[in-house]
């Protein structure tokens, strides 16, 4: 005796009802610009999760109980490298051994610069600075063994990240793994229209010096041919000395830039200290996206927004 046909269905729906889903990748990322990228290599499949807010500078982030209890249930993390979440250090450490976790300070095809030192990027010869931190060393708190960290300031590192997200991702992920790599394959293309764009946006800039809040920003520097001044502070979870505040000021007036830019993650009372009585701007320049809403836009929309503010105030 045959079964009818809408009996046959409804056994098919029962078993399927009873039969286990696939858990959707647990994906974690560490700040905002990391979290878009990886966003973007993961539309379609699913979306990451981020540990620091984008208004919260991770020199200064502690991880509360509920965002360690996240990261430890995590299948795949991401971040930048001790050097600049050292607080995720040693929690990472202390995840489970099934656990991918991904430093992309390191992956192929990113392009790391030398920590900068000397001159205005000078800390470990001013003597109050190193006497109010005794840690006091830019690879300790704000370097990945001697290379700056800030390597998504580059849309050619960007791009980088994304193919090493993308690997990673499609062997944790193998049903989704054309998926990741067509979508970083779409970003490196994005990327590239994006530098035109900043090329245009920067275009004034050129040859016109400013001072930045602290040194985040050299991959941007040397991918677009700016020139900047210096740094207020070494350090920026460490207040600057008077005696740097001093010197930034008496370079501020001896180069004439038109521009200091503070950062919303940090007090601008610095900023003004050194600009006081001269005709210098203090104009916002965020390397994180506080402002900017999470996803797979925030990074190309942070890269256009510290254009618009360098090209606005540099010019004017």
């Amino acid at each position: 005796m045959h079964m009818p046909t809408w009996g046959r269905i409804g056994l098919i729906l029962l078993a399927l009802s009873f039969a286990k889903p696939v858990a959707a990748l647990d994906v974690m990322t560490s700040i905002a610009p990391v979290h878009s990228i990886v966003a973007r290599v993961m539309q379609g499949a699913g979306t990451p999760r981020l540990l620091v807010p984008p208004h919260t500078s991770p020199h200064n982030f502690s991880l509360r109980p509920t965002s360690a209890r996240a990261l430890d249930a995590a299948d795949v993390v991401f971040w930048v490298g001790e050097g600049l979440e050292t607080f995720l250090a040693r929690p990472i450490a202390a995840l489970a051994a099934d656990a991918l976790v991904v430093q992309l300070l390191h992956v192929e095809g990113v392009a790391l610069l030398p920590y900068r030192e000397g001159g205005p990027w000078e800390g470990h010869g001013d003597e109050e600075a190193a006497k109010d931190d005794p840690g006091h060393a830019h690879a300790h708190a704000h370097g990945g063994e001697g290379h700056d960290v800030h390597i998504w300031l580059d849309p050619s590192n960007a791009a980088a990240m994304a193919r090493a997200i993308a690997t990673v991702l499609a062997e944790a992920d193998a049903a989704n793994a054309a998926l990741y790599r067509d979508n970083a394959a779409a970003f490196a293309v994005e990327m590239e229209s994006l530098v035109q764009d900043l090329e245009t946006l920067l275009g004034s800039t050129r040859g016109k010096e400013f001072i930045v809040f602290h040194d985040a920003y050299q991959y941007f520097e040397r991918r677009f041919g700016l020139q900047v001044g210096g740094s207020i502070t070494v350090q920026p979870q460490t207040p600057p000395s008077a005696k740097r505040l001093k010197a930034m000021r008496k370079r501020l007036i001896e180069t004439g830039a038109a521009c200091v830019f503070a950062e919303p993650q940090f007090d601008r009372k610095m900023a003004r200290v050194i600009t006081e009585g001269t005709e210098a701007r203090i104009v916002v320049m965020d390397p994180l996206g506080a402002a900017l809403t999470p996803g797979p836009g925030l990074y190309p929309a942070l890269m256009r927004d510290l254009a618009r503010s360098l090209g606005a105030c540099v010019s004017s």
